[in-house]
């Protein structure tokens, strides 16, 4: 009864609410303008595709990352790919990693319906897929009532459930209702498998982290093994994925850090593009010595600039392997902030030392593993600077074996999953 009741609730909110939607996607065009285009697909609103697709719902920018090596997978069996995503950031990435595979029609980014049922039902009209992947923990009520309805099988993939959202859900069960009416979960560890029983999901697996099988660009790799010899002997500490509350924290500490003796060069990257000129100007009205990526370098990564520099402005999306390939160690950001931290697992990949901040239950796997195995440090806005100086860097050694144990995700996933697709 709670729970038909919720679903009344919510499908009058969203009926009533779409103006609202509306103006909200037309804001964020403003400063965005893929918000705003396309808006039909948003209403489900698509040209007949073949049937037979597998349908990956990647939200945004850091969901699309953690699926694309299971998406090369698929493809490498001979499937085809619709992807759905909510922002910008997501959609651009889809186009970008898969752009040979949208040209032959072997991969299609699409907006993900708005949630009623009328906008899924057109979706699941126009592309009739044969399983759903969603990424992470995003629980729609209407994509998993759709999916029922149509006949297609939902799965939670990469799936995690951290403790913050288990305390809520506890007082209310909406979560965990919608989750057992998904055809199963496949988690990142034994502990999730643990904790999605608890509320009573079934054909549960433990699959593993599929960022861990993540492609590493080589070409980044390359630049920043060409270009590194241009900041000179000092060290490279990088801020990377730095969310808008948590700027100022890291602007003060970077100022700090190039207080001391021997400064280190400062990389330091938003989370949004939007934020790349508040960054800019907030910079420069602290008198701090920096540079862009963009005015640095070319597209190419050819050096277009030498002036002298204390901080970087890493003003680019898709290029986070450049900016880590570059760092000594690195610092990652959203977990000074209540919302919670970033992945680490690209740093960890590169054999970097990573620190983060105390809020750690977005990551909570694989960051306790990580902070356990001594090559991932917790540290508190507080200590921050302290512990970026002071704290020894752990071997490549310890890094390369905490990688390889934790990696294999993708093959583990397509085991799962092999019943339903092709041959």
């Amino acid at each position: 009864m709670r729970l038909w009741l919720f679903l009344r609730l919510w499908s009058a909110l969203w009926h009533f609410g779409l103006p609202v939607v509306l103006a909200y996607l037309w804001w964020r065009g403003r400063k965005d303008p893929l918000y705003a285009r396309r808006l039909g697909e948003r209403f489900g609103r698509h040209a007949p595709t073949d049937p037979g697709a597998v349908w990956v719902h990647a939200v945004s920018l850091g969901e699309l990352r953690s699926a694309v090596p299971l998406i090369r997978a698929l493809l490498d069996r001979g499937e085809r790919i619709v992807t759905t995503h909510f922002t910008p950031a997501g959609r651009r990435e889809a186009e970008r990693v898969f752009a040979a595979e949208i040209a032959t029609g072997r991969v299609i980014p699409v907006w993900v319906p708005l949630e009623t049922s009328w906008a899924y039902a057109g979706f699941f009209r126009a592309f009739r897929p044969k399983l759903g992947l969603v990424m992470e923990i995003e629980i729609w009520p209407r994509m998993i009532l759709a999916a029922r309805k149509a006949g297609v099988p939902l799965y939670l993939c990469n799936a995690q459930y951290p403790s913050d959202s288990m305390a809520r859900d506890a007082r209310l069960g909406i979560r965990p209702a919608l989750m057992r009416l998904c055809a199963g979960a496949l988690v990142k560890s034994d502990l999730q498998a643990q904790r999605f029983a608890s509320v009573g999901v079934t054909n549960i697996h433990v699959t593993g982290e599929l960022r861990f099988d993540q492609p590493i660009p080589q070409d980044h790799l390359a630049a920043a093994a060409r270009l590194r010899p241009g900041l000179g002997p000092r060290r490279v500490i990088a801020f990377v994925s730095v969310t808008e509350p948590e700027e100022e924290l890291f602007i003060a500490a970077a100022q700090e850090l190039l207080s001391v003796r021997t400064p280190p060069v400062i990389l330091f990257i938003p989370r949004a593009p939007e934020r790349f000129d508040p960054v800019a100007q907030r910079l420069a009205a602290k008198s701090v010595l920096f540079d862009r990526r963009s005015t640095r370098f070319d597209r190419n990564f050819a050096q277009r600039s030498e002036a002298p520099m204390d901080v970087l402005l890493g003003d680019s999306l898709g290029e986070m392997y450049f900016y880590l390939a570059m760092a000594d160690r690195v610092v990652v950001g959203g977990g000074f902030q209540p919302k919670g931290s970033h992945n680490i697992i690209e740093p960890l990949a590169l054999k970097k030392p990573v620190l983060v901040g105390t809020q750690i239950q977005t990551i909570e796997y694989p960051a306790a593993e990580a902070i356990a195995a001594g090559v991932c440090r917790q540290t508190s806005a507080e200590q921050l600077v302290a512990d970026v100086l002071g704290w020894p860097d752990p071997a490549a050694e310890a890094i390369t074996a905490f990688t390889a144990a934790h990696s294999g995700a993708t093959a583990r996933t397509l085991a799962v999953l092999a019943p339903l697709l092709r041959p």
